[in-house]
């Protein structure tokens, strides 16, 4: 197993968004948690020598693991631990938006799967849908280039987080039901898989169940990811993939 160092979170992305979080009335030391977590957070990486299935985790901070204890409690640490025979490259990194995951593929190079886990900044930041509706479409486009196997996972409804407070909530509430349809159009174009973490606030585990966000009320906790990779076997049909390769 290795992981590599990242860059922090880039100041622009954190004068961005302290902008539109401090004029909402989130409070500033939320912020600051938000950017140590992301100072901290290294994406998990193995590279077992006799590997079976390949990996790539592409995306922003919940591809990284922004808010796990340690990179082997992100969701690609556990996956890596469950499936000791996969190779997982993850190339997410912290604030990154639709259009910055054009840039994590490592050109033509074949997996067997791809994992895309972004959307969250694209809603924060305020994008405009236009762009970021083909953003989606050419990262899902890129991403079943080098995989038949591709399964779109963005953060459920960012507006449920405890980052934010009403009204501003509200209105990324419905910014991220909007996302999440477009991440389904462009599933449905391409032939890819969307394991849907979307809910409303009476539904979400995420607003029901105590301790399921870390320390900055944004990022899952390490219960947090558990349950998402609970999500992510049950809704993607990988847990047989993964299985089968591991009794070969």
């Amino acid at each position: 197993m290795r992981s590599t160092p990242r860059p922090v979170l880039p100041w622009l992305a954190v004068a961005t968004a302290a902008v539109v979080l401090v004029t909402s009335g989130c409070a500033a030391w939320r912020i600051g948690q938000a950017a140590d977590l992301a100072r901290q957070s290294t994406p998990f990486q193995q590279n077992p020598v006799s590997a079976k299935r390949s990996l790539l985790i592409v995306g922003d901070s919940t591809g990284v693991g922004t808010g796990a204890s340690a990179p082997g409690n992100s969701l690609a640490g556990l996956l890596g631990s469950a499936y000791p025979d996969l190779r997982i490259d993850n190339r997410a990194r912290d604030g990154a938006t639709f259009a910055d995951v054009l840039g994590q593929f490592p050109g033509p190079q074949r997996f067997d799967l791809v994992l895309i886990q972004a959307g969250g900044n694209d809603v924060i930041r305020l994008r405009s849908d236009a762009d970021v509706r083909a953003d989606i479409d050419r990262v899902t486009a890129m991403a079943r280039a080098v995989s038949d196997r591709v399964v779109l996972m963005p953060a459920g409804n960012v507006g449920n987080a405890p980052f934010f407070f009403a009204p501003v909530s509200w209105h990324m509430t419905q910014r991220a039901r909007r996302l999440h349809g477009f991440v389904r159009e462009s599933a449905a174009r391409h032939g890819a898989v969307v394991v849907n973490l979307f809910k409303e606030k009476t539904d979400d585990p995420f607003v029901q169940v105590p301790g399921l966000h870390a320390v900055d009320g944004l990022h899952p906790s390490d219960a947090g990811y558990r349950l998402w990779r609970d999500e992510l076997l049950a809704q993607s049909g990988w847990a047989t993939v993964l299985s089968e390769a591991q009794t070969r």
